[in-house]
């Protein structure tokens, strides 16, 4: 296969995957199709900068290959971009200035000073740095958005700019003036279409796979989060403590967890003068509250209503009720402010720690509920400890 044919090949298959991507575009959740039409318009680019080439015999050189490297370089541009929006970068239009100097560069060494190893040189080094800047973009991510496809993408990002740093390397020592992009003698130009398509065709690919996976975590984190308060909702907090739970059970120890039962004082008072609007708010401030100072190896999560549920990594009893009461005095210093008045919200909290004669999770749980009533009867605001039953 001569390279001609390689670069027809080649802006076929980045057509179709532009056209999948697009068809695609209404199904990927809203936070990604900023992302997803900046990769889709950088694949056409592609298409149409490969098929410049290929069609080079039968234009003006100068503007071929300005028009056509402008093109490629425009598209790994917006492959960055993509990269960058996906990633939750800002956007920046020094992004773009590769792709300018470089198709300055290429045009001025084809229509005033023709010279074939300088021009691969410009269009290696804009190449590489979109490529290397994309990877380093995409390896960067935060933990929490760490998805496998997105490190297979800097890996093709950094295959193809590894090649193009190759490629201009090879131009430098060997810089022949007058040669075509599609001389089958030049092993660099029949390998270049193959390695050029590996973006916008396996890059396509891994691209739809990353937003699918980030999709998936989405629906992940809404089933395991409680919609209002952004807390662990009642289905995965009761999960974490079923897994401390029998932990504890298998150490056989009366230390390592408390579980506390946390309600809201007066809640209905704050719904009936203020509205449920301010209920709502009152259960985001005091969720934010208590998340504050529950970290590290402790949690919390809504159980429903205006009741929470923390639990609690601890060696005893004093020491659940220090981590009760600090959320406690947290939540009564920090007031919320309705209609322009600061309101004071409080908290009565029922501990328990696990003790061997808990036989479930819910066991340790209906002694903790039972000890918040007895808070509420002793005034509210305060901490009471579960007895052992």
């Amino acid at each position: 296969m001569d390279t001609r044919t390689g670069m027809v090949l080649a802006t076929f298959m980045m057509l179709l995957n532009g056209g999948v991507l697009g068809l695609m575009h209404k199904s990927l959740s809203p936070d990604v199709q900023p992302s997803a039409s900046d990769w889709r318009i950088g694949t056409l680019l592609f298409a149409g900068g490969t098929s410049l080439l290929a069609l080079q015999d039968f234009l003006p050189m100068h503007w071929n290959l300005a028009l056509a490297n402008g093109c490629l370089s425009l598209g790994l541009a917006l492959y960055w971009r993509a990269a960058r929006r996906f990633s939750g970068s800002p956007d920046t239009p020094w992004i773009f200035c590769p792709a300018l100097i470089a198709t300055v560069g290429i045009y001025w060494f084809s229509a005033q000073d023709p010279h074939f190893a300088i021009r691969v040189y410009f269009a290696s080094v804009a190449w590489s740095l979109c490529l290397f800047w994309s990877a380093w973009t995409l390896s960067r991510a935060k933990a929490e958005h760490d998805l496998h496809s997105r490190r297979v993408l800097a890996g093709i990002f950094l295959l193809v700019g590894g090649f193009m740093v190759l490629r201009g390397m090879s131009s430098m020592l060997n810089p022949i003036r007058h040669i075509s992009v599609l001389d089958p003698n030049s092993t660099f130009n029949l390998l270049t279409p193959i390695v050029v398509a590996a973006l916008p065709v396996v890059g396509t690919s891994a691209f739809l796979v990353m937003c699918s996976e980030r999709l998936r975590h989405q629906w992940q984190h809404a089933a395991a989060t409680d919609y209002l308060t952004g807390l662990p909702n009642r289905r995965t907090i009761t999960g974490s403590g079923v897994a401390a739970f029998n932990n504890a059970q298998r150490a056989g120890t009366h230390a390592g967890l408390a579980l506390a039962v946390i309600d809201i004082d007066h809640f209905k008072h704050i719904n009936d003068r203020y509205g449920h609007d301010a209920g709502d708010i009152a259960l985001k401030h005091v969720a934010a509250v208590l998340a504050e100072h529950c970290r590290g190896p402790h949690m919390v999560g809504r159980q429903g209503g205006e009741e929470f549920v923390a639990l609690f990594t601890v060696t005893d009893a004093a020491q659940a009720h220090t981590a009760a009461e600090r959320l406690r005095q947290a939540v009564e210093s920090a007031p919320l402010q309705l209609e322009g008045q600061p309101v004071r919200l409080t908290i009565s909290i029922g501990v328990g720690v696990y003790d061997r004669s808990d036989t479930s999770y819910d066991h340790l749980l209906r002694r903790a509920d039972m000890a918040v009533y007895a808070a509420k009867a002793g005034g509210r605001n305060q901490v009471a400890m579960a007895e052992i039953s």
